[in-house]
């Protein structure tokens, strides 16, 4: 009975949801950018694309929109909790790393929310529309294509969000807190930065890396990598 009468035992259910949520979500994410819209790319893909946008697509973007809520909401519970009662500060190692895969993940719900979403449920009416001989939503391609921007910067930040939700735990780094303005300001800019790049528009975004899956992966790992070599140079600065 303490799964549900201790602190303890409601942490471990929000996370075993946290988990189930964010695996439905970035498997749902991987899915759209790794399978369906290279498929969408190809001859086949292109004559089953109205079909699918119809009848396959409102069913994924349920379950990801739903994956991207239900890990949000319990992600930030869980913070709360440690911050609250789990004796966690704000400036210790654990709730710094726990907090920069957070804020990726956090503007990862922003963008499903409030980017993806809406521009989708254009794109599947105009679909509709066109199956049932009417006309096009003239806004359908530019909402496609911001909404494919934002999807490919949501996969990009996954790969770094990952490493820092996993790192929270089991790899010992930014373990001094004096520095920390610091390195919120270089780490926390840079990830700005690319959240602002998936926002300006197709039109004006430096798209080269997220053109393709290789290069969504490539500039993933290395984000990764820079936000980690970020945390290591001022971490040991401070210890200096």
């Amino acid at each position: 009975m303490d799964l549900i009468t201790t602190a303890a035992g409601w942490e471990f259910l929000l996370r075993y949801v946290h988990l189930l949520a964010g695996t439905t979500w970035i498997g749902v994410l991987y899915y759209f950018n790794f399978i369906q819209t290279p498929f969408f790319g190809t001859e086949l893909g292109g004559q089953a694309k109205s079909a699918m946008t119809r009848g396959l697509v409102p069913n994924a973007l349920w379950w990801f929109r739903w994956g991207a809520m239900f890990t949000f909401l319990t992600g930030w519970t869980i913070v709360l909790m440690k911050l609250g009662h789990g004796g966690i500060g704000l400036g210790e190692p654990y709730m710094t790393r726990i907090l920069t895969g957070g804020l990726m993940g956090t503007l990862m719900w922003a963008n499903v929310w409030f980017v993806i979403w809406p521009a989708q449920q254009v794109v599947i009416r105009s679909a509709e529309q066109i199956a049932g001989g009417g006309e096009a939503i003239p806004e359908a391609p530019g909402l496609a294509a911001r909404a494919g921007l934002a999807s490919r910067t949501n996969t990009l930040f996954s790969i770094p969000m990952l490493f820092f939700m996993g790192s929270a735990s089991h790899l010992a780094w930014l373990d001094d807190g004096s520095n920390l303005l610091s390195y919120w300001l270089v780490a926390g800019g840079l990830i700005v930065l690319v959240e602002i790049n998936g926002l300006i528009g197709p039109g004006l975004a430096t798209q080269k890396p997220l053109g393709s899956v290789k290069g969504t992966i490539h500039a993933g790992l290395g984000l990764t990598l820079v936000l980690f070599l970020i945390g290591v140079f001022i971490n040991s600065s401070s210890l200096a």
